[in-house]
């Protein structure tokens, strides 16, 4: 065999250099890549999220769904969890123990069919996270203006400021009662600030491990609510019959908005489209991401039938106890662990004690959620890339403060804490347009979800059920402030801020894409002539 020239040689040189060029060309570029997308905004850094492997069908088509396996939706098991508990806050708590003791087992079908709308949105939050590999507030910061953008961002922190201030109170009730009084309101609330640490050690430890902490906290409240539950004996046939036929009264209807209200948290709705990006799934592999769409669409629906089980023990305990009874109208979460105190006496585990560890529980459980869910909001919209401590100090201080002045100013009596609530529950269910319309128009765009854009059956579906939780929430406001604003200023301030909400409300629905496009034309000139 004949030596290769030396022409040749010199060529398969310039060919290796080449190559050489490109491929530090390409790893210049994959850096660069890496570079600017470590400048954006994540829920979860590559290194913290939890890979899931195929344990038997390795070779599985990327383009196909692989068979179903226990050992991975155990996996994926987690966010689902931890979305639920904003459906067992002290905020719902006491939505729940108000139904029951006014309006006994009535209620029970309608805060059935509430968890199921629940269900639907964070499923839809759900899809929206998987398929798009960003949260909510990330595509709200993409989808909207700058202005627009800031209005949406400023009302999710409202939301999330109105639910903390619930969550910190429930849970500095709950010290209150365990220490017999020994820790005032405002002392309770300090204690309760500091679970923003406990969230920061956790999470040092992996995703895991704090899915696990917050699944111990949801056992607790379901052992103790369900120790209650059999305490209180309540009537078999009369609670299948709340479950099964559907009942209201005039004198229910303050209390049926107020079930359906608590269902829907503006913060919940931006919080689960964050916490899915928790598992390695590559949005450009369409059966991994059908797939992780399945398993979430099962653990979210296993957590909120637990969630359910449990306002359905918190119910059905107050309906036996109270209903009918003259306390009924004066009971709420401050009051609660004693009026059950005065019905069941002590015994060896005293029914207040067991309230209490519930509450806290459940107070605990969601204000780290809460924290959690703020870090998302705020980093979302805002795309600010922070370190964890500092951005968890930030969002807790956004409800700290706020609330350690509620306490002090409120702790006169159980009347002044009830009107707070009040207020808070008319805050939160300002925002949940907010959040539900800008979700329902991004699930339903396919330049932002591709092929896995809701169809026009769900995404109408979806737009009733959207609306008619705000009609729902619309008509709590209307109640509210016809009568709470009294006086001239008050109407003509109230009047301004109505129609700047609703005039948002209907920019946010044109740009949804669900209205004929003769319609948004027609709303779009109306803009133009009312700025001239």
């Amino acid at each position: 065999m004949s030596a290769p020239s030396r022409g040749e040689e010199s060529k398969e040189e310039e060919e290796e250099e080449e190559e050489e060029e490109e491929a530090n060309r390409l790893l210049k570029e994959e850096e660069a890549s890496s570079l600017s997308s470590s400048e954006e905004e994540v829920a979860y850094e590559a290194g913290e999220k939890i890979l899931v492997v195929d344990f038997e069908f390795d070779t599985v088509d990327d383009a196909s769904v692989p068979p179903f396996s226990w050992k991975k939706l155990w996996l994926f098991t987690g966010p689902g969890f931890l979305m639920s508990i904003a459906f067992l806050d002290p905020g719902n708590l006491e939505g729940d123990l108000q139904a029951g003791a006014i309006a006994g087992y009535s209620l029970l079908w309608l805060l059935m069919w509430a968890t199921f709308m629940g269900l639907l949105i964070q499923l839809l939050s759900a899809r929206v996270g998987v398929a798009t590999g960003r949260h909510l507030a990330e595509l709200c910061r993409d989808e909207y203006p700058n202005w627009a953008r800031l209005v949406l961002w400023f009302m999710a922190e409202l939301a999330l400021i109105g639910a903390d201030i619930q969550e910190v109170i429930g849970s500095a009730i709950a010290i209150q009662i365990l220490s017999r009084g020994f820790f005032p309101l405002w002392a309770g609330v300090l204690i309760t600030a500091s679970d923003c640490f406990v969230f920061l050690f956790l999470e040092n430890y992996g995703v895991r491990k704090l899915e696990a902490a917050f699944a111990v906290l949801i056992a607790v409240m379901a052992l103790s609510f369900a120790w209650m539950f059999g305490d209180a004996k309540p009537n078999g046939k009369e609670l299948l019959m709340g479950i099964l036929v559907p009942r209201l009264s005039s004198k229910t209807i303050r209390q049926a908005v107020g079930v359906v209200g608590c269902v829907i948290m503006p913060h919940n709705v931006f919080l689960h489209s964050a916490l899915v990006q928790s598992r390695k799934v590559d949005p450009n592999k369409k059966g991994r991401v059908q797939e992780a769409i399945n398993y979430y669409s099962i653990e979210s629906s296993a957590a909120l039938a637990v969630s359910f089980m449990i306002n359905l023990f918190v119910t059905t305990v107050f309906a036996k106890a109270f209903y009918g009874t003259k306390q009924a109208d004066s009971i709420g979460l401050v009051n609660a662990g004693h009026y059950l105190e005065e019905k069941y006496g002590g015994g060896v585990f005293p029914i207040l004690y067991i309230w209490g560890v519930g509450l806290l529980a459940a107070g605990q459980s969601s204000t780290i959620t809460g924290t959690y869910a703020g870090q998302f909001i705020m980093g979302g919209f805002l795309n600010l890339r922070l370190k964890k401590w500092l951005r968890a100090l930030i969002t807790r201080s956004f409800a700290i403060v706020p609330t350690i002045i509620v306490a002090i100013v409120f702790n006169r009596s159980e009347a002044s804490l009830d009107v707070l609530n009040e207020w808070l529950n008319v805050l939160q269910s300002m925002q949940i347009p907010f959040a539900l319309i800008p979700l329902l128009t991004l699930v339903s765009k396919e330049q932002v979800m591709g092929t896995f854009r809701v169809g026009p059956f769900l995404e109408r579906v979806a737009w009733t059920v959207a609306g008619l939780i705000i009609v729902i929430n619309g008509y709590l406001l209307l109640d509210f402030f016809i009568s709470e604003v009294n006086g001239i200023l008050l109407g003509l301030l109230a009047s301004s801020c109505t129609t700047a909400y609703v005039a948002f409300i209907v920019y946010l629905v044109s740009q949804s894409g669900i209205l004929p496009s003769s319609w948004v034309n027609r709303l779009h000139k109306g803009f133009s002539s009312t700025g001239n």
